[in-house]
């Protein structure tokens, strides 16, 4: 073989070598795209209803449970659009908040009107339940709300009580599911004790419960009412392990007027306990549960108590704000200011559980665990979780004694509804 025909060969083996490193590296990036980059288009319930133009409606007497933030995916108001394809659309209930979910949390909402025509019922003011006797004049009542993944937000508690009356109405109830925006967050916090039941705290899940609305129809379903016909219209694209802004096509809005982004849903669970104290949870603020301090608190104080703790996905800086309304209306607050670093990492109740123990032995005169125990054990779901903090159990005990729980409730309840992988 001469010298030419060695150093060809050399050359072209060197060719196919580098071809063949270049094809991995092609796979290789393909394979590292975001879940959003890779993920089938996202459509929520009502999406799949425009889809087919909403022929499993034909015919019917609808009713609505919504507000104005559920639109379709191209901006549209679920009702509008039922309206677009002729559905029989008799009535509005609208949940805490109001239909134009505006109204401040605990406010009662009235009655009011929509497109001249369709009234708007309330499900937040003299009752919580729809009417009986209303609905038995339709078919089919239809719930459209955007949860945000925590179990004292009171649409899942609007939904029960409107599943118990189409049961005793004798009709139907569909949910259109739409993401849980903190899903890929673990299921975390105390359960129901029996007797502890409450409008922040009306199904026994965790207290972050990791479930869509249409999941835990079925599972409300299976434990309270079996005689109800109950109908899940899915999403599609939605994966479980991905946050809501992680769906492509999805867009988050505003459910309630202090749930500004889904930043603030993934926090929310660490900070709605301090609605049940005299430390501000940031209402009145252009940061409400992003922030949170009270005239007494001492920020650097507080900072260093909680360094201790290691918390995993999250970091705090001081902060100084004068809420305009809610708790010290027009007063100077001191406390801390809050970062997620990393979301999946981040743990809420882990957070809640260090910050509620640091209060308290701070300012233990000051902070009113106690004074509101009955609106914190509520929320809580328990009074087992105020007791520990009250009594300085170890962090590791508190969370331990949670996970018990929870663990107790995904081992024999929540994958059986899980409609989603």
């Amino acid at each position: 073989m001469t010298i030419g025909n060695i150093f060809f060969r050399y050359c072209f083996q060197a060719r196919k070598r580098l071809f063949l490193l270049l094809s991995v590296a092609l796979l290789l990036m393909l394979s590292w795209r975001t879940p959003a980059a890779s993920a089938e288009e996202f459509q929520c319930g009502i999406d799949q209803l425009d889809a087919t133009e909403c022929q499993e409606l034909a015919g019917l007497r609808v009713a609505l449970v919504s507000n104005a933030m559920s639109l379709s995916k191209t901006g549209e108001s679920s009702y509008v659009l039922l309206l677009r394809h002729g559905v029989k659309l008799k009535f509005l209930l609208a949940p805490e908040h109001g239909f134009l979910a505006d109204i401040e949390a605990g406010k009662k909402v009235g009655r009011s009107v929509v497109s001249d025509t369709i009234p708007v019922f309330s499900l937040y003011g003299a009752s919580k339940k729809p009417d009986i006797q209303q609905l038995r004049q339709i078919d089919l009542l239809l719930f459209d709300l955007q949860d945000i993944g925590t179990r004292c937000y009171t649409y899942i508690s609007t939904m029960k009580l409107a599943m118990e009356a189409c049961e005793q109405a004798g009709i139907a109830f569909m949910v259109l599911d739409r993401p849980n925006p903190i899903a890929p967050l673990s299921q975390s916090g105390f359960m129901v004790t029996p007797g502890y039941e409450s409008f922040v705290g009306a199904v026994n899940i965790p207290f972050v419960h990791s479930m869509t609305v249409g999941e835990i129809a079925l599972l409300l379903q299976k434990q309270c009412y079996k005689k109800l016909d109950l109908r899940v219209v899915p999403m599609k694209g939605y994966r479980r392990n991905r946050f809501a802004d992680e769906h492509m096509g999805f867009t988050f809005r505003t459910p309630s007027p202090n749930i500004k982004s889904i930043a603030t849903a993934i926090v929310y669970p660490a900070t709605v306990f301090l609605e049940a104290t005299a430390v501000s949870e940031g209402r009145g603020t252009d940061a409400p549960f992003m922030q949170f301090g009270a005239p007494f608190i001492q920020s650097d104080e507080l900072l260093d108590a909680l360094r201790k703790y290691n918390l995993p996905g999250v970091s705090f800086v001081p902060v100084l704000f004068t809420p305009s309304s809610s708790k010290f209306s027009g007063e100077r607050c001191y406390g801390l200011k809050i970062t997620v670093t990393n979301r999946r990492s981040f743990d809420p109740l882990r957070m809640a559980t260090a910050l509620l123990l640091e209060l308290q032995r701070l300012y233990p005169e000051k902070t009113g665990l106690n004074k509101k125990g009955d609106f914190f054990d509520k929320l809580a779901g328990t009074p087992l979780f105020r007791e520990m903090i009250t009594q300085q159990s170890p962090i590791d005990v508190i969370m331990e004694e949670s996970f018990r729980q929870v663990e107790l409730f995904q081992r024999t309840t929540s994958a059986n509804f899980f409609i989603y992988p």
